[in-house]
């Protein structure tokens, strides 16, 4: 098997370095991700500069560029041969309910599958985070399952660990997305020259969180897998909509 690797906290994070590791042991790896933090990204591209890759080892690569970039750039001319598998992360935090639309390890896993390969997307969830070997290996045993046992090409899995030793995971449990309260205010501040400047505000806690939620199985100490589309269209609001426009 041949595994592509993101993330979205640049090639020296530790989640992405620990993941490599892991992964290297049951197939062949080659990483190409962003050459600084860039947390957030979602799916944007860019598309007005150029983009460079730096070789930094074998078959490990960054590039100045968002996920994005990185894997559309890996799969659509950068690499020889088409990975089976591409796999996003470790990121350095959750990436639950409504973090989705934010999320450049999210974003990363979701390019792999618009360029038509299943991917995963994970996360380790806490305040200091410890344990990047559970999360390894919960996506090592997913990637063997799906060696095993392969899924739709349009499948995209969302993952959150929670930050414990692997001994102490409850399980693996599929799991929707919840969602959060209301973010919380920026944060005022002033510049060395006395300008007002603005800092983004912490995501707010979760608000839909109860059982059957992501946020309601990292809670009671399990990994949260959850399938994740491409395809926004509310298709059950389709009828309403097509009766809303037909009013006079």
């Amino acid at each position: 098997m041949k595994i592509l690797v993101c993330n979205d906290d640049g090639y020296l994070a530790t989640g992405i370095n620990v993941l490599t590791d892991a992964l290297s042991a049951i197939a062949d790896v080659i990483v190409v991700a962003p050459d600084r933090n860039r947390s957030a990204a979602s799916n944007s591209l860019t598309l007005n500069d150029p983009l460079r890759v730096s070789k930094v080892a074998e078959n490990r690569y960054r590039v100045n560029g968002t996920p994005s970039d990185c894997v559309h750039l890996a799969l659509t001319g950068f690499l020889d041969e088409e990975p089976d598998l591409v796999v996003s992360g470790i990121n350095h935090g959750a990436n639950l309910g409504d973090d989705v639309i934010y999320s450049g390890t999210v974003a990363a896993a979701m390019e792999g599958r618009f360029l038509g390969l299943p991917t995963i997307a994970v996360s380790l969830v806490g305040q200091k985070l410890q344990h990047f070997d559970t999360a390894a290996r919960v996506a090592t045993e997913l990637v063997q399952r799906l060696a095993q046992h392969s899924l739709p090409s349009d499948f995209i899995l969302n993952v959150n660990v929670p930050d414990r030793p692997y001994e102490d995971l409850t399980g693996m449990v599929e799991a929707r997305l919840g969602f959060r309260h209301k973010s919380e205010p920026v944060v005022r501040s002033k510049d060395p020259h006395g300008r007002t400047i603005f800092w983004i505000g912490p995501a707010g806690a979760g608000q839909d969180a109860g059982p059957g939620t992501d946020f309601h199985v990292l809670t009671e100490g399990g990994v949260a897998v959850t399938p994740l589309t491409v395809d926004l269209t509310r298709h059950k609001a389709l009828p309403q909509l097509a009766e809303w426009l037909q009013r006079d």
